[in-house]
């Protein structure tokens, strides 16, 4: 497919933000709606995207995107929800931490925290948290995916089920409208299953991307946490449906 100025225009946007909406393309580009709306079909069916209620987002298949592209989507978006989810941990709290761009600005904002021990599988996670003097770091063995910097693999889960903390932070390549976190990778998967039996409270991290995005393992449904931070309000059914499970949304700004 030969794609127009425009529609290569939209395939970056998709690209770097991780999801496009209608309107917001129509009014970038000035054109009308109904012209947004052919271009991401045409951009679906060329399988550059994969069509969401509202707009598009980039087509990942059975594979998730590039680290390095995940991790510079969204970074304004995933610092605020960063910020929202440390301030809800206190001082002197036990704390997992899985793989993701998101969990990894949470780990950011915890470095001023005071007398925390984080057990994590996400190197990067531990390499930030070096400079918090005050901060126990226990990391996970297992098989290095060299890709991202994360640990996994049957070793990994046996280490995390070590222990019992108080707060589970975790991040999801995809949500889809029934609630369910799920992710590309099984063995990641295991691990992250693991993360949230040994927490005494579990909480995601996610950036509005996510939404509508598809992946083939599931995690476990929003209805089995806490709380979830995110930068924008999830779709009316899983709002209501967050208010019947008790899980508290927060939307960071």
């Amino acid at each position: 497919m030969a794609l127009n100025f425009r529609q290569s225009g939209i395939l970056e946007i998709a690209r770097q933000e991780g999801r496009v909406v209608v309107e917001d393309l129509a009014q970038r580009f000035d054109v009308t709606l109904q012209t947004i709306r052919r271009d991401l079909t045409e951009l679906a069916e060329a399988g550059h995207l994969d069509r969401v209620h509202g707009g598009a987002v980039p087509r990942t298949g059975v594979a998730n995107i590039g680290y390095d592209a995940r991790r510079k989507m969204n970074e304004s978006a995933k610092a605020a929800i960063a910020r929202a989810c440390a301030a809800a941990i206190p001082d002197n709290a036990s704390i997992i931490m899985n793989l993701g761009t998101t969990t990894e600005a949470v780990a950011r904002e915890l470095v001023h925290h005071r007398n925390i021990t984080v057990v994590t599988n996400n190197m990067n996670v531990a390499n930030l948290l070096l400079a918090n003097p005050s901060c126990e770091i226990m990391l996970a063995g297992g098989a290095l995916r060299r890709s991202d910097g994360g640990l996994v693999g049957e070793l990994t889960t046996q280490f995390i089920e070590q222990f019992k903390v108080d707060f589970a932070v975790i991040g999801t390549s995809a949500l889809d409208r029934d609630g369910d976190l799920l992710d590309f990778d099984l063995a990641e998967v295991r691990v992250s299953r693991a993360i949230l039996r040994q927490a005494r409270q579990a909480f995601l991290v996610t950036d509005h991307s996510k939404l509508g995005r598809s992946a083939p393992a599931r995690i476990a449904s929003l209805s089995e946490l806490d709380a979830v931070f995110t930068d924008q309000p999830l779709p009316d059914n899983l709002m209501s449906a967050c208010e019947g499970w008790g899980t508290r949304v927060t939307v960071a700004c």
